[in-house]
């Protein structure tokens, strides 16, 4: 097997190995949830305003908790996921809950065939876009499925991060795409601990790439924000600051940790 043309399987079987943990961790607070929680933040909410009555697209939906949480705001919501094993949790929990949250289990990058209609929204956020080699498609998606005016609401982790090694004590790898990063991870970041090992397969992004496939595509960039915090305790090596906002100890407030991007289609592109 070829490791680099074969990401899709490893990635997809990576997620599967995952899914378990993740449904027990406290982590994601299911019990919570599936009680009434959001599990949206405050930086995607800002950028989303008021979706009652929209559709939205939210891709690399995992088990669909933020997928649910939209379609608690008022959206008529599609989650998509490369994990058959997410998307079935995240039917089941739908289900369970009475939400019309729909999901769709395929590789984004093969939407089309699985997907023939365009949304007021097209929404995606944290640990995304490393998993995928080709930016330029990943855009074309978006603007694929946005309707003229459409937006475009994105936040991921800040390409700074993964320059460092796990415990950001150095500099480990390159800030720019170089290629595929085949590696194999114990545990997961939901469950650092878990008796879990799953290969890997991923990409680096810097900020120029993401926004250029973007301009490429037809999407106008609205705001560009860098933060110098992340709101999931993901990461080695953390101190929470201030309720749900954590930085890496030691670095403080000297790198940004996440970013967001909030994008319109042209009405011509």
């Amino acid at each position: 097997m070829n490791t680099k043309e074969n990401y899709i399987e490893i990635n997809r079987l990576s997620w599967n190995n995952r899914i378990e943990t993740h449904l027990n961790s406290e982590f994601y607070h299911l019990d919570n949830f599936l009680k009434g929680k959001n599990s949206l933040n405050d930086i995607e909410l800002n950028l989303l305003g008021d979706i009652k009555g929209k559709t939205i697209l939210h891709l690399q939906c995992h088990f669909g908790q933020d997928t649910i949480s939209l379609g608690r705001l008022g959206a008529n919501v599609t989650g998509v996921d490369l994990s058959d094993k997410a998307i079935e949790s995240a039917k089941q929990i739908a289900k369970d809950i009475n939400s019309n949250a729909k999901f769709i289990c395929c590789d984004i990058y093969d939407l089309q065939n699985h997907l023939d209609e365009k949304f007021d929204i097209v929404f995606t956020s944290y640990g995304t876009i490393s998993w995928l080699p080709d930016l330029d498609k990943w855009a074309k998606i978006i603007s694929k499925f946005l309707k003229p005016n459409g937006q475009f609401v994105f936040v991921e982790f800040h390409p700074v991060v993964w320059m460092f090694d796990d415990n950001f004590e150095q500099i480990g790898y390159r800030y720019f795409n170089s290629g595929a990063i085949i590696e194999t991870e114990n545990g997961t970041y939901a469950d650092k601990n878990a008796n879990i090992s799953q290969p890997c397969v991923n990409w680096n992004h810097g900020m120029g790439e993401v926004v250029n496939s973007l301009i490429k595509n037809g999407l106008e960039i609205k705001s560009l924000d860098e933060l110098d915090y992340s709101p999931y305790n993901c990461f080695n090596n953390t101190t929470e600051f201030e309720p749900n906002k954590f930085r890496i100890k030691k670095l403080e407030d000297r790198i940004p940790m996440t970013y967001s991007i909030s994008a319109t289609r042209k009405n011509n592109s």
